[in-house]
């Protein structure tokens, strides 16, 4: 089994997909597969972060991404705190540096943070002296999205280098769109967005991607189709006529699926809007590894969260397990 060997010395943080070259990539999957393994054995909690504090940040609404993150650090034995905007300091117009400042007094090691606004988590980075990890900064940025995408394609296809991905929906306002793009371009994937002119933001043209409007056009040469959800609350204004003549358009159904190669999976970062962006035989199908993404989410998280804080020993998940196993 591989070992999980930590980069020397470890980053600070985890803010922006340009924060990643290819091998740093590739250490984080190779971590992650190795975790997962270790996680299929009866003790699945392991002691490489005890004594390590992890507190999530959440200033907008999560269920996949604030669960794996509580998650991950809990098996790796770190202890967590979890605050959300609503009922906190945020809530009697406290600003973030203010709460920043303040979670910098209980001495965290890790603060994962999602805000609606982009920039957010470089702020926290420089008032505190944990390491800070993007879980979202507005349309901007979602790093460990991208990396449970690409760790969820590895494992699907085999590969990531030559791949064609198409991400279909919402682009303008995706964080995951962004990050998927340059992420899959720095290992080799090629990259299509798909979607209405309204919904391809300004600037497009500088990002490493072929863009279309025509979903029929792209599907039969994809290898992964990655449906994006219509994210409603970000928009101030008629992006496409109807909810209907954008399911006919861009939308993901039988008779679409039916184009696909044998081997093409269907993704989707959720929450999904069934009937909108996928219809539920679509999700629901064999090529659907949408489950299979938010499994995935917990082995990666738990790899960046040991990358991160460097290590410790243990230093292989089997080590890791064993050692588990003998103090329970």
């Amino acid at each position: 089994m591989s070992e999980l060997r930590p980069p020397s010395p470890p980053r600070r943080h985890l803010l922006s997909i340009r924060d990643l070259d290819r091998a740093d990539v590739e250490r984080i999957l190779d971590t992650a597969r190795a975790l997962t393994a270790s996680l299929e054995r009866e003790v699945k909690k392991l002691p490489t972060l005890r004594g390590r504090t992890v507190v999530n940040l959440f200033y907008e609404s999560s269920t996949r991404t604030l669960a794996s993150f509580e998650l991950a650090a809990k098996r790796l034995s770190a202890d967590t705190m979890s605050l959300r905007s609503a009922g906190s300091s945020a809530d009697k117009g406290e600003s973030l540096k203010d709460t920043a400042l303040t979670l910098a007094a209980y001495d965290p090691d890790v603060i994962i943070v999602r805000h609606p606004s982009i920039g957010a988590p470089w702020l926290v980075a420089r008032y505190t002296g944990a390491h800070v990890v993007n879980a979202g900064d507005g349309k901007h940025q979602h790093p460990t999205q991208a990396l449970l995408d690409l760790h969820t394609m590895r494992e699907a296809l085999g590969r990531l280098e030559g791949l064609q991905v198409a991400i279909v929906g919402d682009v303008l306002h995706s964080r995951v769109a962004r990050s998927n793009a340059l992420l899959l371009h720095t290992l080799g994937a090629e990259v299509t967005l798909v979607a209405p002119p309204t919904l391809f933001p300004v600037g497009i043209d500088s990002w490493p991607v072929e863009t279309s409007y025509d979903l029929d056009s792209v599907l039969p040469k994809a290898d992964a189709v990655m449906m994006l959800r219509v994210q409603r609350e970000r928009m101030s204004g008629g992006f496409f006529p109807t909810a209907r003549e954008y399911s006919r358009r861009y939308g993901l159904d039988g008779r679409r699926m039916a184009t696909l190669q044998d081997h093409t999976i269907v993704m989707h970062p959720g929450p999904m809007v069934r009937g909108m962006e996928i219809t539920a035989d679509v999700a629901d199908s064999d090529r659907s590894v949408i489950v299979e993404q938010v499994t995935n989410g917990v082995a990666v998280r738990m790899a960046v969260l040991y990358l991160l804080l460097g290590g410790s020993e243990p230093a292989s998940p089997t080590e890791a397990a064993e050692t588990a196993e003998a103090h329970s």
